[in-house]
């Protein structure tokens, strides 16, 4: 960080001392008054308002340069005297800053003196510096990466640009674009380019041949009526199917090579065949097509996946007809084989995926030096297995593929690390797709980690997302939330920037938010399951029966909890996990609480078991006993019905839009959500959706246009907002049609499938061949992680306890 930009935030601070000095004690005094500690943004905020409140004198201080250190402030340490703010002027861009209450004096701290200070709290002064400190900045000096923080999450635009530049500035850059068309092969066969060109000036005399011979075809001449005239110039197949399309590329690459732009690079290179076999890896939960959802870790990433790789088969089957190719694409998901199945295919080898021709799951077993685990284990418990699961996955996909992937996509923290382990084994290129980033979602879980190693083993998780972060050549998130939150919130990967395991290691320089790897391509929802409830001809009204029974059947059973009188009122619709994040209690004792609400609308939660002895999940225990505390609490018996997962997709799809028929809404209330693939199938089935402010669905969902962002910290002014949205509905029914296809409007736009995997494939081709050019494996760096991954990992993972299996 620039000098200059600390010392003005230091400045800031000495410029309030000097004018409001005895009202800057005062606020740091109450601060250290604390104790050893940490305060989160809100707690700063707050004790500010309440001093305030008492004292108007201090009126003056909430003006003053320090407040505008105190409002971009995501936490302070409190050390008496010191008082030491961790301080984020925008989105990826920390600085630090100490203050001795006593003294007054102020001073700036670079990355480790700050985690030092953090350190304290855990350990102590125990004056001992030899921590193990990961540095990754240095490796990452001299690679081009954005600066502007509304830049983030655009890195395939960003290197296009990068690209283009020295292509333009120096013509020799465009040797390595020659070089990468002519090895270009695919099971041995040559692709784009033969011998027969084998300089620049030789490509473009044969392009601008090639153009001229082509103009003479009409369009749609079939790629057989003149392969053997454009091979004896130089080209092979690959260029496209028809005259059209072989015209369209080869005008591309002329653009190309006569003036470099962006955008004409992106095409170009998103055209180029280099996607033919793809593996997606996700090994834990139990990952099926049907009777999985609801199961122990089993939710919206096994639907995210099944609906990516339909999407991805499409696309890529297109693509190779365009491209006039006579190639089979295979997509593998690998998982892990379960052979205690609980009544799913999960002890299936292989298995297709329903709607596809060429994409299986294939399941490879967790295996030990005492045999094959059996059982299903949590996913914070699989750390110990997946070295050796990586190991056999590598030779069951050399085996079904008779090659090695094109491309391999993790998925989720011990996804993204047997990714990493494959691509590092076959020179691959690396996807990630986080899903959630834990670290983001239990607060201080790297400061306290040993108070959670026992139940959760994050020291192994945040070591192999680390790990796994910096190896990947491209990055997926959904949203720009995800990397870099907001101007109030930390993102998930910015989370990793910079981070204590104390008594382990310290990261300074982890993740980088700003490196060009990261890129958003937001998911959809199946338009297949979901789709809008006014599109009459597709309903599947002989599902209603079940809908009803599922909704207003009085006979109570395992499936159902509570009673709803009143059919006429309108619904509030929510289903989730049943667990503390999700928040799915906080939404019913918000409506338990509010007496207008009740009046209005009957509620409906979706979600987890409805008798405790039927869960293992120690967090769905806690959240089933409140649920019922609750019920009983605020007396909901004929408001409320309380309804156990439901794992029949196509199903859940109705109901969705049933809840619209009653002009009812969805609500997802969770403290944190990395996305919101309930959010986006609500929408795409045209119901109103209000959404929680924290994470990705601020990001989907435009407030009072497309939805309703929703705060689950303030729950009385969530209450308000529905009772005031019921309102202006009954007085003017238009308003609900009005955010009904407001939300449909914004699904179209951004959150479909065909636009994800086209992107999806683009982005591989650009980062591919970035990849070729530029060394993007970085040598020094997978070596510098391999270190870390040998020496640190596998003893972490190794600390893991192995599950047993019970006796048969």
């Amino acid at each position: 960080m620039p000098h200059s930009k600390l010392d003005s935030m230091r400045d800031r601070v000495q410029d309030t001392l000097s004018v409001h000095r005895n009202e800057l004690v005062s606020l740091l005094s109450r601060y250290a008054g604390k104790g050893k500690g940490i305060l989160q943004r809100h707690h700063l905020t707050e004790e500010m308002d309440d001093i305030v409140k008492e004292d108007e004198g201090m009126q003056k201080l909430s003006k003053s340069p320090f407040m505008k250190v105190l409002q971009s402030a995501q936490e302070a340490i409190i050390l008496p005297p010191f008082v030491v703010l961790a301080v984020r002027p925008r989105p990826g861009v920390w600085e630090y800053v100490r203050v001795n209450v006593y003294e007054l004096s102020v001073d700036r701290l670079n990355v480790a003196e700050y985690l030092k200070s953090k350190e304290e709290l855990v350990e102590g002064q125990s004056g001992d510096n030899y921590v193990l400190e990961l540095d990754l900045e240095p490796f990452n000096a001299t690679f081009p990466r954005p600066t502007r923080s509304s830049s983030i999450g655009n890195g395939v635009q960003f290197l296009n640009r990068h690209l283009s530049s020295v292509m333009f500035r120096n013509k020799e850059s465009l040797e390595p674009l020659l070089n990468f068309l002519r090895v270009h092969k695919h099971d041995g066969f040559v692709m784009m380019l033969n011998d027969r060109i084998q300089s620049i000036s030789k490509l473009q005399s044969a392009l601008q041949r090639a153009e001229e011979y082509l103009s003479k075809f009409p369009p749609d001449t079939p790629y057989s009526e003149f392969e053997f005239e454009i091979q004896g110039m130089g080209f092979e197949r690959g260029w496209g199917d028809t005259a059209q399309r072989v015209s369209e590329m080869v005008h591309l690459l002329l653009d190309i090579l006569q003036a470099p732009d962006p955008a004409t690079l992106e095409t170009f290179l998103g055209r180029i065949p280099m996607v033919f076999n793809v593996v997606i890896v996700s090994p834990h939960g139990y990952f099926g097509q049907a009777n999985v959802l609801g199961l122990p870790d089993t939710g919206g990433q096994v639907v995210y996946i099944l609906d990516q790789v339909r999407a991805l088969e499409n696309e890529m089957l297109l693509r190779i007809q365009n491209q006039g190719l006579d190639v089979i694409p295979k997509i593998l998901i690998v998982t892990r084989l379960i052979p205690d199945a609980k009544g799913t295919t999960c002890n299936q080898r292989l298995e297709r995926i329903s709607g596809t021709e060429h994409t299986h799951i294939l399941r490879v077993p967790f295996r030990t030096e005492n045999g094959i685990l059996r059982k299903w284990i949590s996913r914070f418990d699989v750390w110990p297995y997946l070295e050796t699961f990586a190991e056999d996955a590598s030779n069951e996909i050399a085996a079904e593929l008779q090659g090695v992937p094109d491309l391999i996509i993790g998925n989720y923290s011990d996804g993204n690390l047997v990714a990493t382990l494959l691509s590092y084994k076959l020179g691959v290129t690396q996807c990630n797709i986080a899903h959630a980033l834990e670290k983001t979602k239990y607060p201080d879980s790297d400061l306290y980690w040993r108070k959670f190693e026992e139940k959760y083993h994050f020291s192994s998780q945040f070591t192999a997302d680390l790990t796994a972060m910096n190896n990947a050549d491209f990055i997926i998130t959904s949203t720009y939330q995800e990397i870099a939150g907001s101007k109030n919130n930390v993102g998930q990967y910015e989370n990793h920037t910079a981070f204590t395991l104390p008594g382990l290691y310290r990261v300074v320089h982890g993740i980088d938010v700003f490196d060009p790897k990261f890129n958003i391509v937001s998911p959809g929802a199946d338009m297949c399951i979901y789709f809008p409830y006014s599109d009459k001809e597709k309903r599947l009204i002989a599902l209603h029966g079940q809908i009803e029974d599922l909704l207003y059947d009085p006979k109570q059973n395992d499936e159902h909890v509570g009673i709803l009188n009143d059919r006429s009122k309108p619904l509030i619709f929510s289903m989730a996990r049943l667990d503390g994040v999700k928040n799915l209690t906080g939404l019913v004792e918000c409506y338990g609480k509010s007496s207008k609400l009740r009046e209005l609308v009957n509620l409906v939660v979706v979600g987890g078991y409805m008798d405790v002895k039927n869960s293992r999940d120690r967090e769905e225990m806690a959240e089933i006993e409140k649920m019922h505390g609750l019920i009983k609490q605020y007396n909901l018996h004929g408001q409320f019905r309380w309804i156990s997962a439901q794992m029949n997709r196509v199903r859940n799809g109705e109901l969705y839009r049933y809840i619209a028929d009653t002009r009812g809404v969805f609500v997802q209330p969770a403290f944190y959500e990395a996305f919101g693939l309930t959010v986006v199938e609500a929408m795409t089935c045209g119901l109103p959706t209000f959404a929680t402010c924290h994470g990705g669905p601020a990001e989907i969902i435009e407030h009072g246009v497309s939805g309703f962002h929703i705060d689950p910290y303030h729950p009385d002014q969530v209450a308000e907002l529905m009772i005031e949205f019921f309102e202006k509905c009954y007085n003017d029914p238009s308003h609900w049609n009005k955010i009904s296809d407001g939300g449909l409007k914004r699904i179209y736009e951004r959150y479909t499938w065909k636009i994800y995997s086209e992107r999806l494939l683009t982005l591989a081709g650009v980062y591919g061949f970035w990849k070729y050019v530029s060394k993007l494996d970085r040598r020094e760096t997978r070596r510098y992680l391999e270190m870390f991954y040998i020496l640190k990992f596998r003893d972490l993972a190794k600390s893991v306890r192995l599950a047993v299996d019970e006796q048969h």
